[in-house]
């Protein structure tokens, strides 16, 4: 199910929330955020996929990175995590252990614990961590607080959707699947530290609904336009050449149609412009920082913000 599909279906559900909620069901937000004291507000967010590669163990990795995100792209630290898994009764035990295995390695080196989860019989194995995040309540970065006069980052080239459906039609080299698996394994840790360091004041981690479908989201909740500068965008190169071939998931055409008429093409980027729609799975942060401290961020700047209403400009 695509994004216009889910909002069709959500249409008119009110969702009643306490003084005590910083970030909740509206604003796009990428997790919930609760205020416990003046120091401390809590960040909960859950996410699960299905397998990506072929090794449970990897396969693990990817989903826990994955769910571990959303807390990055709020500011925050992951505290500890609960698994989600469903599996069929007729998988073998090691490979359901090594799932688990590989999802408890990206805990830790997250910094947070495991504490449990639940289990579900099921027709297709899924995986992934409900996550419970800490931060301070007034450094809270959101999808929705994005300004004019930012520049906008990416942490990580995108192409993933795309090389993933070659992946498993098995046309993909094992370089490529060996670069691809290190990109969706790497936290965005380091990228999230790095961006309240410098300063940023939006974030969102770039998911389902591919890099322009999350664009969309941040310059619809904060009320900007964003401007995205086709020839800086990073991609997985081999993307392009899968892309050609028809290589492309469903999700890419569902998250076009969603982004129709907010999305302005003011140029033809060819095959780029499906690859900007592309759903990601563990994709990185977009991050928007101010002019003056943007020298502070050391990632792949794409573009920047300017006053608007909420639409999203490829140039």
């Amino acid at each position: 199910m695509g994004p216009a599909e889910l909002a069709r279906i959500l249409e008119g559900l009110e969702v009643e929330a306490g003084e005590e909620v910083i970030a909740g069901f509206g604003g796009f937000e990428d997790a919930a955020v609760v205020k416990v004291d003046d120091s401390l507000a809590l960040i909960a967010t859950v996410d699960f996929i299905t397998p990506v590669v072929d090794d449970p163990f990897i396969f693990g990795q990817i989903a826990a990175a994955n769910a571990l995100s959303d807390v990055y792209a709020m500011g925050g630290q992951p505290w500890f995590a609960l698994n989600v898994l469903c599996f069929p009764s007729c998988i073998p035990e090691g490979w359901v252990r090594d799932i688990v295995k590989g999802g408890l390695s990206k805990i830790r080196e997250a910094g947070a614990f495991l504490l449990g989860g639940h289990t579900v019989d099921d027709t297709e194995p899924k995986y992934g961590l409900c996550v419970v995040g800490r931060v301070h309540p007034e450094r809270v970065i959101t999808n929705s607080s994005a300004v004019p006069r930012c520049k906008v980052f990416l942490t990580k080239p995108i192409g993933l959707g795309v090389v993933v459906t070659a992946i498993k039609a098995q046309m993909a080299s094992s370089d490529v699947v060996k670069r691809t698996v290190d990109v969706m394994t790497t936290l965005n840790k380091d990228a999230s530290m790095k961006m309240v360091e410098a300063g940023a004041v939006a974030a969102t981690d770039i998911t389902g609904f591919g890099l322009l479908g999350h664009a969309l989201e941040m310059a619809r909740s904060s009320g900007v336009d964003i401007v995205i500068e086709a020839k800086k965008v990073p991609v997985i190169e081999e993307a392009f050449e899968y892309a050609s071939m028809g290589l492309i998931p469903a999700g890419a055409y569902s998250n076009r149609d969603f982004c129709s008429g907010d999305v302005v093409f003011e140029r033809d980027v060819g095959d780029l412009e499906i690859l900007m729609f592309d759903p990601q799975t563990s994709g990185g942060l977009l991050v928007a920082v101010p002019y003056e401290k943007a020298h502070l961020y050391p990632y792949w700047e794409i573009g920047y913000t300017v006053e608007g209403k909420g639409k999203v400009r490829v140039v």
